[in-house]
């Protein structure tokens, strides 16, 4: 969800909150977070967002669809987490690519 600011943020929540009570699902609320992103950083006042008077964690970054979205909208974090699993991904697969009994036409299309 998005809104313009923190009370925004909470009337659409609660929105939503009560669209699900319509139709019989639940908001988990361990799995809820919210994240503030801002031009003017240090500029945001300190309230937080409730379902259902339980408080929301409010965090810096999290991963969605796969990649990193983080609160300055900084992509470093998003770059190092490919290389690691690029290199894991590599490495996993050295043996093979090395090995004598398999041909290089078949190496070539790994």
């Amino acid at each position: 969800m998005i809104g313009d600011d923190i009370d925004a943020l909470q009337s659409n929540t609660d929105a939503l909150v009560e669209a699900c009570d319509e139709i019989c699902l639940q908001v988990n609320i361990d799995k809820t977070k919210y994240m503030i992103t801002s031009r003017n950083t240090g500029n945001e006042r300190h309230k937080n967002i409730r379902i259902r008077d339980e408080v929301v964690e409010k965090v810096n970054k999290f991963k969605s669809l796969g990649a990193y979205v983080t609160s300055k909208n900084e992509v470093t974090e998003e770059i190092e987490s490919r290389l690691v699993s690029g290199n894991a991904c590599f490495y996993s697969a050295q043996k093979l690519l090395t090995s004598r009994l398999i041909s290089s036409e078949l190496k070539l299309k790994i």
